[in-house]
């Protein structure tokens, strides 16, 4: 197989959409990152913020917490959407 890899795909392409996917790949970890150095900043600088109740009874500490473990998941999901955008079948042999 002459220009292919292992797998018969053309090594150019798939290259090119890794290149995109883990750009975008760490655009979304970075996001991440600031979402949850925002959770560390309200920890060590204002923690009489978490205390405060405002949804319900779930106080700010519960709902961010619970939030970024939501938003992780979300960004997980768009960038599996994108991923398998980007290229296709590149879990298929």
């Amino acid at each position: 197989m002459t220009g292919h890899d292992m797998a018969g795909k053309s090594p150019g392409k798939s290259s090119a959409a890794a290149g995109g996917t883990s750009r975008i790949g760490l655009a979304l970890f970075w996001l991440y990152v600031l979402l949850y150095a925002g959770f560390m900043v309200l920890v060590l600088f204002r923690p009489d913020l978490l205390s405060l109740r405002p949804f319900g009874g779930v106080n700010l500490a519960i709902a961010y917490g619970m939030g970024l473990i939501a938003g992780a998941f979300v960004l997980s999901i768009v960038y599996m959407l994108v991923a398998g955008a980007a290229g296709p079948g590149d879990g298929d042999a």
